[in-house]
């Protein structure tokens, strides 16, 4: 029976949206649904002809010297980035679901990317939100299901360091471990292990 992958994808980007702003660097980790890290894919992307930075994100920028060094080294063309990228989410044993931490935010700037530079994207539009699981798990209102109110036992030990390649990996991390919990307690609820 065909299921899901779950893309965790992390976005770096100098500004709040696609287009007049540039993303910088985005990252992808691929988890299975029982948690497994099966992929990653990475790449640090020239900015857009015409685009600027937001005065504010670029402010954010320059508190930040080892994330932006990291996300401006080995630089490629989104017209390259973005294909090698289709083609990557092809390589997934099942099919892909974007998974972001705002997914609002990271879908917004990879799907664009996607539509502008390869023309298609694998995901269709099947993104899930982290923070909305989080608020299922933790039953409190969205707003106030940030990472302060999680538990700690959901993040691993994966750093939260703003560069894309790990910031995607303990998003991922944190998205099994709650869903793992959510399992769990529906299991417990109906009594006993299910399918």
């Amino acid at each position: 029976m065909p299921t899901e992958i779950y893309v965790s994808t992390d976005v770096e980007a100098d500004g709040p949206i696609p287009g007049p702003h540039s993303m910088l660097s985005f990252a992808s980790a691929a988890f299975t649904p029982d948690g497994e890290l099966v992929a990653t894919f990475s790449a640090n992307l020239e900015l857009l002809p015409g685009a600027a930075p937001d005065p504010r994100t670029q402010a954010w920028w320059e508190s930040q010297p080892e994330a932006w060094n990291a996300c401006r080294t080995g630089l490629e063309t989104p017209d390259r980035a973005m294909p090698r990228y289709v083609e990557w989410l092809r390589t997934l044993p099942d099919k892909p679901v974007f998974v972001g931490y705002p997914v609002a935010y990271d879908f917004m700037f990879v799907y664009w990317y996607l539509m502008r530079f390869a023309g298609e994207s694998p995901f269709s539009h099947s993104e899930l939100d982290i923070k909305t699981v989080a608020m299922l798990a933790l039953g409190r209102p969205y707003r106030e299901s940030t990472k302060k109110n999680m538990p700690r036992r959901w993040f691993g030990d994966q750093p939260h360091t703003h560069v894309a390649l790990d910031d995607a990996i303990g998003q991922g991390v944190l998205l099994c471990n709650i869903l793992k919990e959510l399992a769990e307690a529906r299991a417990a609820q109906l009594g006993g292990p299910q399918p």
